[in-house]
């Protein structure tokens, strides 16, 4: 028996553009469809080409450079209440878009359509078949977004039917059921599902639903078991309020779960690629617990997991990485055991031969740092120098003997206009604050004794310290912080709280994360930039 056709259809240049925080730009929009477009993506909706000049731009620059496989769709409304479907400036934007494929969205509920549209059953259905009939005259394939069809069905079920039958008369040629709303329940949606399957038993269904449940994933696969041929969602998950089902989830279980081949291969090995691509034109982190994509979707940090799958991946993962362009990873915490730490180093790439002991004495080192505050999944450089400094062989390159800062808040009035710059801006012209530092770094048996200024403690703290090591280690002028977080770890305790800082670093080609833990902030983001130093120092001679 040949395996059920699903064609998949995104729609995150439209409802995905909706969810709050998302403002994707003309050329943000353009480059997303062509990479959907290559992983396989069926339907692509470039928006609504009578809401906004960016959506109506976006459809003329996509003829530009057009797509290789998928579908191009305008999406839009019916005609309005009382209008003629030719007189309808919506309708006349989404005939200018020229795309092939439009899909029209119109009400399946007698609720909305008496409080929402405000006009009687009977119109409601005249706007869907006028519409419809409209683009099959175009010429243009069409589909009809059966809007809150499930709560329809609930509240009115032979409407919410008619409207569907209505849609199919006219030439629809696929009938999209919403869960506009993103609450019905999965056992309600199949039952109305089998309804539509009776009352339009020659249309091709598809589904589009919202995630206000948390059931918007499980709804459309079993949509798709039911006898949906389209599945409607956005990458990432992305949507108004809670968002839409996420079709990166949907694609790789319907390939890899049930059986159905959506996309060949090699395109679902660059799953990842995508939702992170997808992510960071966003602008926003990719969840890292999200299903198949996520960077700790493969991770494992109990010990006796670890264990099992370094034996057989199988033993705790329910598909293999690689197939959606993801990679299995190992986790130290106070949760590991030594086989975590073994595995570790070597995924690192480090030659470390430790015996037995050293890597218990190891273990129980990541266990006590952890009590401490610390944590070594996001700053696994740290880690690494942690394994260094377990060999009774290894020296650090340089020792923070002592440091003073000094901070002081000075009036702008005793300023130049040049010295106080920005700062008088910002102060209101009032006041600036200004931070000293003055270190002690012992560098093989030499003294180095320094002092700078910054615009910060932690920043003078830096500046002071590469004085003091420059002489001996010119290469750090190449490497400079990326991201600095302050980590509040016991809020109760107030200002004597103890905290938690990651810095992330580069030299312009590597990246690299460290950590640092004390009731002293500036301590702590001492403890993290001295290992982002000596991490440098130490991958010198690997790095070039």
């Amino acid at each position: 028996m040949n395996a059920p056709r699903v064609l998949l259809y995104d729609t995150i240049l439209r409802d995905g553009s909706q969810m709050e925080g998302i403002a994707f730009s003309l050329e943000d929009k353009l480059a997303i469809a062509h990479r959907l477009d290559e992983i396989g993506v069926h339907y692509i909706e470039g928006g609504f080409p009578g809401s906004n000049e960016k959506d109506r731009l976006f459809f003329q620059e996509i003829k530009r450079a057009p797509l290789k496989q998928a579908k191009v769709v305008a999406f839009g409304g019916t005609r309005r209440a009382g209008l003629q479907v030719q007189d309808d400036p919506n309708i006349q934007a989404i005939a200018d878009a020229g795309t092939a494929v439009v899909t029209l969205v119109g009400k399946a509920s007698r609720y909305q359509v008496r409080v929402a549209l405000e006009t009687s059953g009977e119109e409601n259905l005249a706007m869907i078949a006028d519409s419809v009939a409209h683009f099959k005259a175009l010429g243009r394939e069409v589909g009809f977004d059966a809007e809150h069809f499930f709560d329809g069905f609930r509240g009115d079920p032979d409407y919410a039917l008619q409207t569907l039958r209505t849609a199919a008369r006219a030439g629809a040629d696929t009938l999209i059921l919403c869960d506009t709303n993103g609450g019905a329940l999965t056992p309600d949606l199949v039952r109305a599902i089998e309804a539509a399957k009776q009352a339009v038993p020659q249309a091709q269904l598809g589904i589009h639903v919202h995630d206000d449940a948390g059931l918007a994933v499980a709804n459309s696969l079993a949509a798709v078991s039911a006898g949906v041929e389209q599945v409607q969602g956005c990458f990432n998950g992305y949507g108004e309020r809670c968002g839409n089902a996420n079709l990166a989830t949907i694609l790789a279980t319907l390939q890899l779960k049930m059986g159905i081949p959506v996309v060949g291969d090699a395109q679902l090995a660059r799953l990842t690629e995508l939702s992170r691509y997808i992510a960071e034109l966003a602008n926003l982190p990719l969840d890292p617990q999200a299903p198949y994509v996520g960077v700790s979707a493969f991770a494992h940090k109990a010990g006796y997991h670890v264990a099992a799958v370094v034996k057989d991946e199988d033993t705790y993962q329910h598909a293999k990485p690689a197939a959606v362009g993801n990679d299995r990873r190992v986790l130290v915490s106070e949760l590991s055991g030594q086989r975590n730490i073994s595995y570790k180093l070597q995924e690192r790439g480090l030659d470390l031969p430790l015996t037995a002991e050293e890597t218990r004495a190891l273990l129980d080192r990541v266990k006590q740092m952890e009590s401490r505050g610390y944590q070594y999944e996001g700053a696994e450089a740290s880690f690494e120098l942690l394994a260094h400094r377990a060999r009774p062989n290894y020296t650090a390159p340089f020792e923070l003997e002592d440091f003073l800062i000094v901070e002081r808040r000075r009036h702008t009035a005793d300023l130049t206009d040049r010295e106080a710059g920005s700062g008088a801006a910002e102060n209101g012209g009032r006041n600036e604050m200004l931070a000293e530092a003055m270190a002690k770094v012992g560098v093989a048996g030499q003294l180095f004794q320094t002092a700078a200024e910054g615009n910060g403690p932690v920043n003078a703290l830096d500046r002071a310290v590469r004085k003091g090591l420059r002489e001996a280690y010119p290469a750090l002028d190449r490497m400079h912080l990326l991201d600095y977080k302050v980590r509040i770890l016991d809020a109760a305790a107030g200002t004597e709280a103890k905290v938690r800082v990651l810095i992330e670093s580069t030299d312009g080609e590597h990246i690299w994360n460290t950590v640092g833990s004390s009731t002293d902030v500036i301590e702590a983001s001492w403890l993290a930039l001295a290992d982002a130093f000596e991490y440098f120092l130490l991958k010198q001679e690997e790095w070039g």
